[in-house]
């Protein structure tokens, strides 16, 4: 302490020392001395003031340490003596020596103690809520908006202990039994009285009047009544809402009616039991159509009052908690609500007097189909609560829920195969239409008419909400006419397939004229036609905005399948792709996989486009058989050899009588398919027709006889003529196209003049006609100043073209070129020449 002293007073001296080096550093400063003094008395005060308030604090707050120690120790000795009497008296009390045993007894009696309180809480809140129950019946009829709020406590006291429940693990049964009957009892009582207050208002305002009293506060009192109705149901509607389990169960629940709109609703439903119901005129099985309508009408009426004063009303409950908000609907929608019961009940009630009259019942259906549309497009009907995942329709709960699908399918496929089989048995089914689309293959009457009938199908099941439904109809009905037409086409097709072999033509005692004349082909451009006619719906029906959505969902359920290989009632995956696309099992397989353009008419377009080409294919066969009879005279006529002079003008020839039948088959056989076929089909078929012609010309006429000047001028003229006749039978300009190239250039070739020599061309320097000079040749098409024959001037002769083409190939395909002869090889135009006489030998 002796060592401290002198340093804490040397800290002290250079303090000092400091702050008078910083307060006095100049001379001036010596004069502000005594104000230094006086401010340094100031704050020593100051400092001994509050110095002797610390030292004041301090002895208080050891004084009360101390008193506080003594209080703590004279409880710790009373809590010790208490301890020694506690276990003494556990020891008198289960006459036992041991602590321990006595804690054990203890526990027990404290459980008791504790199960007391518990009753003693259930007393209270059956007390508290018998307290809620008496007040809310004693005001019910004097003050029901008290008698409201008794119940909404009461109902909130319920729902609590009912959320408490799953934590107490289900310790207080019988409680919620107590609470739920008194809950239930006083709903029914409050319902009942504000129903019947309500119902008497309404029936001073008039309702369902069309001149409605609102004077006198009527209107005020209706929009309480309104409100409190609205309020009594709200817990209902928010429990309904919250209940996740009816709406991912798979089924839908029925939309709620709100309290005041089943009140309102009462007299509308009378009068409708009055007028549908019974012995009146009105209740005719055979018109559904009267309820239903009348169902729209009331609608329409009521629209006005409905969303005047209710809409406002309803609107105004929805902001009062975002709960409500996504419960309430528009106030149409709820009205709707309200009326559709009874139009259920109606319909159910109707169902059972119509199932066996497949008419009757098939009427019903399109008009409640009809009716479901009305409600869910001109009313843009939402049902209540709002998340329900949209309105199914009275059809759905017909249907659906009360199990009449399968009875209505059956009956609508009984109908079609009755349409279809009548319109297969018709005697003019198998004509072809030639009024149809004038540029498009025309089908007969029958395939239209098939068409038509399922376009009417597709009608009656548009408006199902349901993708099952809608699938049954396409694959048990539409798809197995089309699949039935494309057997009855097909077997149509073999039966002439086998007509058109000698032994089949034996077998049925018909002749080659009539399977591959006019007749044949008359039929077989029946199977064509209508197969294209219905490919190409098909085409528009994959293209139209209901099969499109319908296949959309096809593909999602496919790839959404989880191996069970179903993907609706009673639809497997592999039966529906084999009906409609391949695509589906790839989608399922895949989930990367595109559709590719895939459609749910794949399969059975293909089908018909394989029958269509098949059927192309006979009627090219046709004519190929026609070509070969009618040209098998043409090449043995002895004038090809004959020496007689070329006419100077090939056009004054006659065409060789020995193609009048040729003629003919082209002017009836072509001129029919003009009539019949589309432009595209007709150009394929005149094409191969041509080529034909140019085959049978080429092989059995030119390669196979020698030709003089004048029979080659004939061949020419011949073939102008057949050109001419096929450009007038088909009536399309440029139908003939290249397909006749090979044999126009042959016979250009052939019909060279001898006596000609190219232009600049001395016929005397050579024996042979040959020139050494071969600069400056015109081309072929100059040499046949543009017409196809050349019937202008000629620059090459005979012998100019025999001296080019026999010196090599090379000399060959140049002479060639120049002719503009581009469908000839070398060896061709020196086969082709070798037919002259001239140089035949």
């Amino acid at each position: 302490m002796a060592q401290v002293q002198p340093n804490h007073v040397g800290d002290i001296h250079m303090r000092v020392e400091d702050y008078l080096d910083d307060q006095i550093q100049t001379v001036a400063d010596l004069e502000n001395v005594e104000d230094l003094l006086s401010r340094v008395q100031q704050q020593q005060d100051l400092l001994r003031k509050q110095l002797a308030e610390a030292r004041q604090t301090l002895s208080e707050s050891r004084a009360n340490i101390h008193e506080k120690s003594n209080a703590l120790q004279q409880s710790a000795k009373h809590f010790q003596t208490q301890q020694k009497d506690l276990d003494r008296r556990l020891q008198i009390l289960t006459q036992s020596e041991a602590s321990d045993d006595a804690t054990k007894r203890i526990e027990s009696r404290m459980g008791k103690v504790r199960s007391l309180e518990i009753a003693n809480g259930y007393l209270e809140l059956v007390q508290r809520a018998n307290a809620l129950t008496k007040r809310a019946r004693d005001s019910l009829a004097r003050e029901p908006e008290t008698s409201l709020r008794a119940y909404l406590q009461l109902r909130a006291i319920w729902n609590k202990v009912q959320e408490a429940q799953p934590g107490a693990e289900g310790a207080a049964p019988q409680l919620i039994y107590l609470l739920e009957q008194e809950v239930t009892q006083l709903y029914q009582e409050l319902k009942s009285v504000l129903s019947d207050d309500f119902r008497k208002t309404l029936e001073v305002m008039k309702w369902p009047g069309k001149d409605l009293n609102l004077a006198g506060g009527i209107q005020e009192r209706w929009q309480r009544q309104v409100e409190l109705l609205l309020e009594l149901q709200e817990p209902d509607l928010l429990k309904f809402a919250a209940d996740k389990l009816k709406f991912s169960s798979g089924i839908t629940p029925d939309p709620v009616i709100l309290l005041p709109l089943k009140t309102m609703v009462q007299p509308l439903a009378t009068r409708f039991r009055y007028h549908f119901y019974g012995e009146r005129p009105t209740n005719r099985l055979d018109k559904p159509e009267y309820f239903l309508s009348h169902v729209l009408d009331l609608i329409d009426q009521h629209n006005n009052f409905i969303s005047n004063l209710l809409g406002p009303i309803i609107d105004e409950r929805a902001l009062t908690s975002d709960a409500l908000e996504m419960v309430y609907t528009d106030a149409v929608s709820s009205f709707i609500s309200a009326l559709l019961p009874m139009v259920n009940a109606k319909c159910l009630s109707f169902l059972p007097q119509i199932t066996s009259e497949p008419q009757l019942l098939s009427h019903f259906m399109r008009e409640a189909m009809s009716f479901d549309n009305a409600i869910r497009d001109s009313w843009v009907y939402v049902p209540i609560p709002r998340m329900l995942n949209g309105w199914r329709g009275v059809t759905w709960t017909i249907l659906y829920s009360h199990g009449y699908f399968p009875t209505w399918l059956a009956v609508e496929k009984d109908f079609a195969l009755a349409r279809y089989t009548s319109i297969k048995d018709s005697p003019d089914s198998r004509e072809i239409d030639l009024d149809a689309e004038p540029s498009q293959t025309k089908p007969t009457k029958g395939a239209i008419r098939v068409n038509d009938l399922l376009e009417t199908i597709t009608d009656r099941y548009r408006s199902l909400s349901s993708f099952s439904y809608k699938m049954n109809f396409l694959l048990d009905i539409q798809l197995s006419i089309f699949d039935d037409y494309h057997n009855y086409l097909h077997d149509a097709l073999q039966a002439y397939i086998a007509v058109s072999h000698t032994a089949g033509r034996l077998l049925q005692g018909q002749s080659e004229t009539d399977t591959f004349g006019l007749k044949g082909l008359e039929s077989l451009t029946k199977i064509f036609g209508s197969a294209a006619y219905l490919e190409r719906k098909m085409s528009d029906w994959s293209d139209d905005l209901f099969f499109l959505e319908l296949w959309d969902e096809l593909l999602t359920r496919s790839k959404a399948n989880t191996g069970n290989n179903s993907i609706g009632n009673n639809l497997r995956v592999d039966d529906v792709a084999a009906k409609t696309s391949s695509a589906i099992k790839a989608h399922s397989a895949d989930e990367e996989t595109e559709s590719d353009g895939s459609g749910l008419f794949d399969q059975t377009a293909a089908a018909y486009r394989r029958l269509r080409e098949r059927s192309e294919e006979e009627v090219v066969r046709a004519f190929d058989v026609n070509v070969r009879n009618a040209l098998r005279t043409y090449g043995k006529q002895p004038q090809w050899s004959s020496l007689g002079d070329a006419p100077s003008d090939a056009t004054a020839l006659t065409p060789s009588s020995a193609l009048d039948s040729l003629f003919q088959t082209i002017s009836v056989l072509l001129g029919f398919l003009a009539h019949t076929f589309a432009l595209g089909s007709l150009r394929r078929v005149t094409k191969h027709f041509c080529t034909s012609i140019q085959r049978e010309i080429y092989d059995n006429v030119v390669m196979h006889n020698t030709f003089s000047a004048a029979g080659a001028a004939q061949l020419r003229r011949d073939l102008s003529a057949i050109e001419e006749s096929i450009e007038k039978s088909t009536r399309v300009s440029g139908a003939i196209g290249a397909s006749m190239k090979r044999i126009e250039e042959a016979v250009y070739l052939l019909a060279l003049p001898a006596s000609k020599a190219k232009a600049g061309t001395n016929n005397e320097s050579d024996g042979w006609g040959f020139d050494e000079d071969d600069d400056d040749q015109p081309s072929a098409i100059d040499a046949r100043g543009g017409s196809r024959y050349g019937e202008d001037v000629e620059e090459w002769g005979l012998w100019d073209a025999e001296k080019r083409v026999f010196e090599s190939n090379e000399a060959a395909r140049e002479a060639l070129a120049d002719m503009g002869l581009f469908h000839l090889s070398e060896s061709d135009a020196r086969n082709i020449l070798k037919r002259r006489i001239e140089l035949n030998s």
